[in-house]
């Protein structure tokens, strides 16, 4: 039988947090679009702690991870866990590890007080989309997230 453990990132990690990043990315349809290096998440996850990452390992090696931040909630006077990224290599899905990384992480939130855990999905992505509702997530179908970043992010701070 195979062992599911969990364990926290560390610096030296960046490469592999990187490579899991990717690896999203291209699932995601969207692998041009990263542009961090690992000295950029050295900075803003281990020097500036801006955001955790936990991995889920299969007899100790690293099969999945969740990359995640705090956020806070002004309605719910109390910070949310927010998961930015989930992952489970395709060659370990199936195994209810992606289910066991959320557990881990609805595990943290609630030892840390958190009023809420939130995420994002990709309207195409009918697989992930079902297994969050079958795990008691529900859709903000009535929000739209909007974003400024790039040129569009520095005009707005310089005008």
């Amino acid at each position: 039988m195979n062992e599911l453990t969990f364990r926290k990132a560390e610096e030296k990690d960046c490469g592999l947090i990187l490579f899991f990043i990717r690896e999203l990315a291209t699932y995601e349809r969207m692998p041009d679009e990263v542009v961090a290096t690992e000295e950029m998440l050295s900075d803003w996850l281990f020097d500036k702690h801006s955001a955790e990452v936990i991995f889920a390992c299969e007899d100790g090696k690293e099969v999945g991870f969740a990359l995640f931040f705090h956020n806070f909630s002004t309605f719910v006077g109390r910070a949310g866990l927010y998961l930015e990224d989930l992952y489970v290599l395709p060659k370990y899905r199936g195994r209810g590890y992606g289910k066991a990384l959320l557990k881990k992480l609805a595990v943290i939130a609630v030892e840390r007080g958190c009023g809420r855990m939130e995420w994002v999905c990709l309207d195409w992505n009918r697989p992930s989309i079902d297994f969050y509702l079958s795990l008691g997530a529900k859709p903000m179908d009535e929000w739209t997230i909007y974003r400024v970043a790039g040129e569009s992010l520095e005009k707005l701070a310089a005008d």
